[in-house]
């Protein structure tokens, strides 16, 4: 079947593109999109769907979603996720190995990938464990992972304290190809902190985690993929110190990218208020300062790509004082919504943010999409810019409930979601 759709404002980062136009479809590529599309005519047979000038672009690729299949299918299964994905324009994510069992061998990449073809909506591309069970000692068999179909290496949640250990992985990383993505998070220093250090953890009472434990950490891991050469990319940096970290090693012409979560873009620690759980998160949100940083990070540059970290939690994990919660908040359903703020408050391009939330993530993790290139997969998302819609808990389709955004006006919605040529979400 073909389709064009008509009438759009054509949008794709990876050519440069924020023009009128038509996106012509052809089975499951792309034929044409831009205005040269428009003007050469539909293909006799088209199915037409006008847009009302409304956006189109690439679909979104999440590279950081935490998806509790196998073991806590109660929190969220592949189908799940890749639903609440559809929803949110999300037409790739990579799920992060942090799963019971571990995806640390070929064994869970290939269970990964058969559960997503069965029953995912989206595409689903696993990053596999970089040490054994997570545990920071034992690196695993990156060139068997990779084979099998693990896009990236994660410890997921967990920190490698190991320099050594760090050392060697990058080293092999770097040897089959493969990008190694880590968060930071130094847990000597950060010892019992639930929240960000300053004056409103001392107000509300609770133990805080410094700035540093983030950045200590990160400038250690940058100093060794300048060692290494391997392939770095800062999973999810959320201050000004770490972006500055960033920066310096990106004109030191380290194989560096680093990512912000929508979180800490738009949220900051005020957003707490009386210690509401579902704003605890990791990186806990920071001081306004800081997330006035991130955005500027985006916007020059510093930050490669957004994600939504979306990390389902049920009422066992999250009904709790503050202090015994789990971190996380999901994500899916609402990560473009919420960067779209930055572009109604004129803040980030248009352009930019698609660059961020689809086309960069893309080209790092090397996946198909990210673009409305002729030959490209049909992945694409439709958008009303202009759109109000409420998050409301009924709506979510994630099996967990835990967003950071629960209330919240957004201007912004996914009209319809495409996969391979095949739309798997409309309104």
């Amino acid at each position: 079947m073909i389709t064009a759709f008509t009438n759009a404002r054509v949008v794709d980062p990876a050519r440069g593109l924020d023009e009128l136009g038509t996106v012509i479809v052809d089975g499951a590529v792309i034929a044409a999109a831009g205005a040269e599309a428009r003007n050469q005519g539909l293909p006799e047979g088209a199915k037409t769907v006008d847009c009302g000038g409304h956006v189109v672009m690439p679909g979104l690729v999440d590279a950081r979603v935490f998806v509790s299949e196998p073991g806590a299918e109660h929190r969220e299964t592949i189908a799940s996720a890749s639903a609440a994905a559809a929803a949110g324009g999300v037409t790739s994510i990579v799920m992060m190995p942090d799963t019971d069992p571990v995806i640390d061998d070929v064994s869970l990449v290939e269970f990964v990938l058969r559960t997503a073809r069965d029953t995912a909506m989206v595409n689903v591309w696993p990053a596999a464990a970089i040490t054994r069970r997570l545990d920071g000692r034992e690196i695993t068999e990156f060139g068997l992972l990779r084979q099998a179909g693990a896009v990236a290496l994660s410890d997921g949640r967990r920190t490698i304290a190991n320099a050594l250990v760090m050392r060697r992985a990058l080293t092999y990383a770097r040897d089959f190809d493969i990008v190694l993505a880590h968060q930071t998070h130094d847990v000597d220093l950060a010892a019992s902190g639930v929240m960000n250090e300053g004056l409103f953890a001392s107000w509300l009472g609770l133990p805080g985690i410094p700035r540093e434990a983030e950045v200590i950490p990160l400038e250690r891991d940058l100093y060794l993929a300048q060692l290494t050469g391997g392939a770095y990319h800062a999973a999810s940096i959320s201050t000004a110190l770490s972006a500055n970290a960033v920066a310096r090693a990106k004109n030191d012409r380290a194989d560096v990218t680093a990512a912000v979560t929508i979180n800490h873009l738009s949220l900051n620690e005020l957003d707490i208020g009386e210690y509401r759980t579902f704003f605890r998160l990791a990186p806990p949100l920071r001081a306004e300062e800081d997330r006035l940083a991130m955005v500027e990070a985006v916007r020059d540059g510093t930050i490669d790509m957004i994600v939504s970290s979306h990390d389902p939690q049920d009422v066992d994990t999250k009904r709790l004082p503050f202090a015994d919660a789990a971190d996380g908040a999901i994500g899916l359903e609402t990560l473009l919504a919420a960067a779209l703020r930055l572009h109604h408050n004129d803040e980030v391009p248009l352009l930019r943010l698609a660059e961020l939330l689809s086309t960069a993530p893309a080209r790092r993790f090397g996946l198909p999409g990210g673009t409305l290139a002729p030959g490209a997969p049909a992945d694409l998302v439709v958008v009303d810019l202009d759109a109000p819609w409420i998050v409301r808990e009924n709506d979510i389709r994630s099996k967990s409930k835990n967003t950071a955004f629960e209330g919240a006006r957004m201007q912004g919605r996914v009209l319809q979601t495409m996969v391979a040529g095949r739309t798997v979400f409309a309104t």
